[in-house]
């Protein structure tokens, strides 16, 4: 396998941040998503004792304590009055914490990735299950490549022509609209009945190795899911396979984003790893029909880093019909119909190149430019059609990853000065004019107040979040409720994206339940509640005027379901709801060890038809 050459303006080999020897761990090994259980790990009633692989309830919290002047918990909190860009003495960016790298890449040896104070566990602690405590242990590398550039093809930047929303990209489950009418509500009705009951509990496929296998989406004919060198779709009420689309090695990298038509991309390997080359690099782009269940075209493309040979690839999204990669080698697109090569990866003198995208609405770059020393990231919005900027904003010095939470409105997520402390991977909001490139505001956001997740350097890979009304929702961190059995609770909360200020939204998730957004619907937020010990978890539709809540699912509370329904990290885990059905897989699996063992799943649905 030929290794990607030394990019420009890196230290030389075997020097800090030199790329190592990728782990025995199987084709492109990812690190494990942050350790800890599924999102607020149920609550123990009180007197009992804790059931099997409930954390023990720790002594009851005091109910945290607001600084003078500042709003009620749940409320956000004001940031400061500041002009735009970066004000006087503010504290120096620094560099943000790693969270998962990216795909096909190990962990930096000695940070085995950690995410404290997470919701639903005394003190903030997180459980780590016997599965990722293997998974931690053979991770033991990492790979930090500043690489060559993206192909931009200059162009006139009006921006009048919207690709993107002309060809009907929809979001797969994660992403913001732009939906300002308030009130105006959305598609998901509640149903007659919102009990819902089990549809299919997909058991975990027997791995060797840490395994790759994200990438899920929902269609009116079939739940589809990515497992072991392939994907798979299932009837959605009954989980009965309906196709296989056989691939010749395993999915790196699946777009969140599908058409209309349900018509998404995903990235994969060219092979199977052998047990002399367990690394097997990502170099496929492929189109899917999620109806038909067919892999419409499979392409690649050279250069770049990666010289004559394939570029290799760890990232990708879409954008109306714009299939756009992001790797190491540099960025590329492809049409999603035909599979034409729309831009390529290209060195530049400069060192720039492209980290990655986000798609669907837009189609926006981050660009990572400079020296290894000193690095700039900018914030590009494209043509989709040919890569050509429509605007740039400049990140400020010392920045050196960014999440694209939203395309349009633009949103873009920072760690600021490593502030953040949690492994969330943002302390700060930038709200940005997509057509200008001008900052609209800053959104400072405390780790420990709000709980939005962003904790990788992958470009689109932030949850627990949604963006519509020209508003963030954010979820608050979990705290002590006001009942007698000490449960914990949350709320979710708004900030306005033209002002950059807290707002008066305010939806309570209730005693003993947690819950943070999902995606957003027309002007009404999707949200998940995470359950208590006695009852199930729920799907709510939060309405973006008066932020009155709707049950749309309930799931059953019996203990044997609950434990399939809880046994996901909610931050690592993909979690798809359409149309009273709901369904949650894991992106990452490996081999389970031990008798003991808590039975693990591929992918959990409920459904209330």
């Amino acid at each position: 396998m030929t290794q990607p050459p030394q990019p420009p303006n890196e230290p030389p080999q075997g020097g800090f941040g030199a790329p190592q020897e990728p782990p025995a761990g199987g084709f492109g090994a990812p690190t494990p998503p942050p350790e800890q259980p599924g999102y607020g790990y149920p609550q123990q009633p009180p007197g009992q004792q804790p059931q099997y692989g409930y954390p023990q309830q720790g002594p009851p919290q005091q109910p945290p304590q607001q600084p003078p002047g500042q709003p009620g918990y749940g409320h956000p909190q004001q940031p400061p009055t500041q002009p735009m860009g970066q004000p006087a003495g503010q504290p120096q960016y620094g560099y943000p914490q790693q969270g998962q790298p990216q795909y096909g890449y190990p962990q930096q040896p000695g940070q085995p990735y950690t995410q404290p104070g997470g919701p639903g566990t005394p003190g903030g602690g997180k459980k780590i299950s016997t599965q990722t405590q293997i998974i931690i242990a053979a991770v033991v590398a990492v790979v930090l490549i500043v690489g060559g550039g993206v192909y931009l093809v200059s162009g006139d930047g009006d921006g009048k022509k919207d690709e993107a929303k002309k060809s009907g990209t929809k979001d797969g489950g994660k992403d913001g609209g732009d939906e300002k009418s308030l009130g105006g509500g959305g598609k998901e009705k509640a149903p007659a009945n919102t009990k819902s009951k089990v549809a299919f509990q997909l058991p975990q496929p027997k791995v060797a190795d840490i395994t790759n296998v994200s990438g899920s989406w929902i269609t009116e004919k079939a739940y589809v899911k990515t497992g072991v060198n392939q994907i798979v779709g299932y009837e959605p009420d009954s989980g009965k396979q309906l196709w296989t689309i056989p691939l010749p090695g395993q999915v790196c990298a699946a777009s969140r984003h599908a058409t209309d038509d349900n018509k998404t991309a995903v990235v994969f390997a060219a092979s199977k790893p052998t047990p002399k080359d367990k690394y097997v690099q990502c170099t496929e782009v492929g189109a899917i029909d999620l109806d038909a269940g067919k892999l419409l075209w499979t392409e690649s493309v050279s250069g770049g880093n990666a010289g004559d040979d394939k570029a290799a690839f760890r990232e990708v999204t879409l954008s109306g019909t714009t299939v756009a990669v992001g790797g190491t080698d540099g960025g590329a697109a492809f049409d999603l119909g035909s599979g034409d090569n729309l831009w390529k990866p290209e060195v530049k003198a400069d060192g720039c190149y492209d980290m990655g995208y986000g798609g669907g609405p837009g189609l926006v770059a981050a660009r990572k430019c400079g020296s290894y020393d000193d690095p700039t990231v900018l914030v590009q919005n494209l043509k989709p059609s040919d890569g050509a900027p429509i605007s740039e904003f400049k990140m400020p010095a010392g920045v050196e990853y960014i999440s694209i939470v939203s395309t349009k409105p633009l949103v873009v997520a920072a760690d600021v000065g490593d502030t953040a402390g949690d492994g969330s991977g943002v302390s700060d909001f930038f709200s940005i004019d997509e057509k200008t490139g001008k900052l609209r505001a800053k959104i400072p956001v405390d780790s420990d107040r709000y709980a939005p997740n962003c904790g990788s350097t992958e470009v689109e890979q932030c949850n627990k979040l949604a963006v519509g009304n020209d508003r963030i929702y954010v979820p608050t961190e979990e705290h002590e409720g006001t009942g007698d059995d000490y449960g914990q609770t949350n709320e979710i909360v708004s900030f306005d994206l033209a002002t950059g200020k807290a707002t008066t939204d305010r939806a309570d998730a209730g005693e003993r339940y947690t819950m943070f957004p999902l995606r957003m619907d027309g002007s009404n937020i999707i949200a998940y509640k995470w359950p208590p010990y006695d009852k199930g978890g729920q799907v709510v539709s939060i309405d973006g005027g008066t932020f009155k809540e709707t049950v749309l699912l309930e799931n059953p509370g019996e203990e044997s379901v609950r434990e399939a329904e809880i046994s996901f990290s909610m931050d690592g885990a993909e979690m798809r709801y359409a149309n009273g059905r709901m369904y949650t897989s894991e992106t990452l699996i490996s081999e389970s060890i031990g008798s003991g063992a808590r039975k693990e799943y591929l992918a959990v649905g409920f459904t209330t038809n």
